[in-house]
């Protein structure tokens, strides 16, 4: 069964473009993968486009032949980025069809299933807030009232986005802007109560002391922190495990690390709590796979970062049901009206939790019609990356 096409798609998202990939067999059985990352995703496409140009006449069933071989013939261009992105993307297209030719859904051909449903934890639940603690807490009561069991937020957001020219404005906090951050944690857990737990994101824009300083004054508070996302850049591992030794929060790490590779400093180090990869950065499910099982090996619990189209949703969901050591998946709770309507059926997310379909491979099939009525942005934006 050979790979006879790669078509690429770049829609317009809620926070970004996804970038979604088709990959079409001379078996006339075709897969759905993604690629989605951001800012910059004509980077991302224009990788997709050339790595599915070289895939083609490949067996689509060798799917671990293939990744290694674009991963070591492509090496070059380093193991982060577009590269890993698009390597991602054709993984999760070959799982589809290898589904499908099999009739066997995703999590059956990776060894079974542990659990029926994945349990989600709500972001982008507060893009109608005008970064007011009361807006916030508004936002949080309707998350929890529909069944989330746990959200995140970065209360540090309405600093890092358009706040001056200069980056390290955006590291040092003054103490007007610590005092807001606080008060919007303050009432989100007011809001949502002490059952519910809360992640509180950084996108390691502190830098060492404030963000060692801001875990102290949030654990202060008292309320249920599932973790402390990302209080360093991937760069410097060992100042992520020496932040986690400082801290009495959790550290979740791992959106920003492109494969197991990555994800085995960070785990050698002790430097997280929980490791969150990303399914269309790290390499798809291969990848996702092989890091979950290493991270279980150092008895550290795996929650997906996904703040990207549906088939991320989806894939992520497939492996998640396959490994012991799943804990949460991050969902998008507010996106575009299409994200459903593109599909051949809607996600099924219900109470806070996504219920994996018996259909063959992902299980969904996209309306490539609806797709086009929705192209991506494709020149940079005018204005500051919203981050969330």
């Amino acid at each position: 069964m050979k790979i006879s096409a790669v078509k690429t798609f770049l829609v317009e998202g809620i926070k970004y473009n996804w970038t979604l990939v088709k990959v079409e067999t001379d078996a006339g059985i075709h897969g759905w993968g993604e690629g989605t990352n951001w800012p910059g995703s004509p980077l991302i496409e224009a990788a997709c486009q050339y790595v599915g140009q070289f895939v083609i006449g490949m067996d689509a069933r060798r799917i671990d032949y293939i990744w290694t071989k674009i991963y070591r013939d492509m090496h070059w261009l380093g193991q982060a980025g577009p590269l890993l992105s698009a390597i991602s993307a054709i993984d999760i297209a070959l799982w589809d069809i290898k589904g499908k030719a099999l009739n066997a859904p995703i999590y059956e051909l990776l060894g079974g299933k542990y659990r029926d449903r994945i349990q989600l934890y709500a972001n982008y639940w507060f893009i109608d807030s005008d970064h007011s603690p009361a807006s916030y807490a508004e936002a949080a009561r309707a998350t929890a009232a529909a069944g989330f069991s746990a959200l995140k937020f970065d209360p540090f957001a309405h600093i890092h986005y358009g706040y001056g020219d200069d980056l390290s404005d955006r590291n040092q906090l003054d103490p007007e802007q610590k005092q807001l951050a606080l008060d919007l944690v303050s009432a989100v857990a007011d809001a949502v109560g002490p059952d519910l737990p809360i992640a509180i994101e950084t996108h390691a824009f502190l830098d060492g002391p404030t963000a060692v300083e801001m875990a102290h004054r949030l654990f202060q508070l008292g309320f249920n922190c599932m973790w402390y996302e990302e209080p360093a850049l991937p760069e410097f591992p060992e100042a992520i495990a020496d932040i986690r030794r400082q801290i009495p929060l959790p550290v979740c790490v791992g959106e920003r690390l492109h494969s197991r590779h990555m994800a085995k400093r960070i785990l050698d180090l002790q430097a997280a709590d929980i490791l969150m990869p990303d399914i269309t950065r790290c390499g798809g499910i291969s990848e996702m796979r092989k890091i979950a099982n290493m991270a279980e090996a150092y008895n550290v619990p795996v929650a997906p970062h996904n703040p990207n189209g549906p088939i991320s949703t989806i894939a992520s969901a497939h492996t998640m049901a396959t490994i012991p050591n799943f804990f949460r998946q991050e969902f998008m709770v507010k996106d575009v009206a299409w994200r459903n309507s593109c599909l051949s059926s809607a996600l099924p997310v219900d109470n806070g939790f996504f219920t994996l379909p018996a259909r063959p491979g992902l299980g969904f099939d996209i309306d490539e019609a609806a797709l086009s009525e929705r192209p991506g942005l494709r020149t940079a934006p005018s204005d500051r990356v919203f981050y969330v």
